[in-house]
């Protein structure tokens, strides 16, 4: 009984009542996260309360149409959504493997001396204002583009539809080069942080079994932190859709549906910014807070889709 005793002595007292710092700090971190979520409920509402004439007016049809005539007060986002979904594709498809292959060298083949001042720079290439890069690829990368890239491409591409036509400062092409150098910063940050989140032990292991350090990369690294790479392509992809300045300089601003990456364009983000101050009836701005509407449900759509890929590698790696 003594024994006992002295033990239960022995063993700290556990609380009967909840410490004040825990219940501050539970209801700071509740009250941060409903306030993110009611932010996001107040958003979308306002948004689709500004756009709900031309919902009613256009309907679906809105979606469909490419008719975009202010006289006339037909509008439709058919042109501005390919445009958004062409310029965000194939700046993914450039951005995503420079920004994979910059992690891993600098997490992984960069000497230790270069890692630092190498990830400076390629996080500072992220806080150039996005008018900056945009007045940067129409006078300097639009023009050169326009004469040696473009005629290059045609002359020995021409046959593909990406590349026929007849070459031009603004475009496709400069608008996706130009999200391209957006996206990269953001995705290769991301990525350098989840290389260097991998247990050196699975690393070390894999060399002593007599792997390469490539054959390492890929087949202990990269599918340690593949779900990780996946939100932060989706969170590239969300920065390419929404981004309006830098693509409104470098794109052209007609609305078409093409697949010449030479051609003028035009993107959901470009068009609210370049129209919504200047909407001369209320249609027209109610048409273009529909457009906004387009792009706040293609964003979450996105970001949804993410966490689902996400949570399905997460399982898929935990089973294994």
């Amino acid at each position: 009984m003594s024994t006992r005793a002295e033990t239960d002595l022995a063993l700290p007292r556990r609380r009967t009542r909840p410490h004040f710092g825990d219940l501050a700090l539970r209801a700071i971190a509740g009250a941060a996260a409903l306030t993110v979520l009611i932010v996001l409920i107040l958003i979308a509402y306002k948004v689709t309360q500004q756009a709900w004439d031309a919902i009613s007016t256009f309907g679906l049809g809105f979606l469909t149409s490419s008719e975009w005539n202010a006289v006339t007060n037909q509008y439709g986002a058919r042109d501005l959504i390919w445009g958004t979904a062409v310029t965000s594709f194939f700046a993914l498809l450039f951005a995503v493997p420079i920004s994979i292959a910059i992690g891993l060298f600098l997490s992984e083949l960069a000497p230790r001396r270069l890692r630092g001042p190498v990830g400076a720079l390629v996080e500072l290439l992220a806080a150039i204002p996005s008018v900056v890069l945009g007045l940067w690829g129409i006078l300097v990368m639009g023009p050169f583009l326009e004469a040696h890239v473009e005629p290059f491409l045609i002359d020995h591409f021409g046959w593909i539809p990406l590349f026929s036509g007849t070459p031009s400062n603004v475009g496709l092409l400069p608008a996706c080069l130009v999200l391209t150098i957006m996206i990269v910063p953001i995705v290769s940050s991301i990525c350098r942080e989840l290389f260097d989140s991998v247990p050196s032990e699975l690393k070390a292991g894999s060399l002593a079994l007599g792997s390469t350090r490539w054959e390492m990369m890929r087949g202990v690294a990269i599918p340690q932190v593949s779900g990780g790479i996946v939100a932060a392509v989706i969170l590239g992809l969300a920065r390419a859709m929404g981004e309006a300045i830098a693509v409104s300089l470098t794109i052209g601003g007609t609305a078409r549906t093409g697949w010449s990456l030479f051609g003028s364009a035009d993107t959901l983000a470009s068009r609210i910014a370049n129209q919504y101050q200047g909407a001369a009836t209320a249609l027209q701005t109610s048409s273009i807070a529909y457009l906004a509407t387009i792009l706040l449900v293609l964003s979450l759509g996105a970001n949804l889709t993410a966490a689902l890929i996400v949570r399905r590698i997460r399982r898929r790696m935990g089973a294994r």
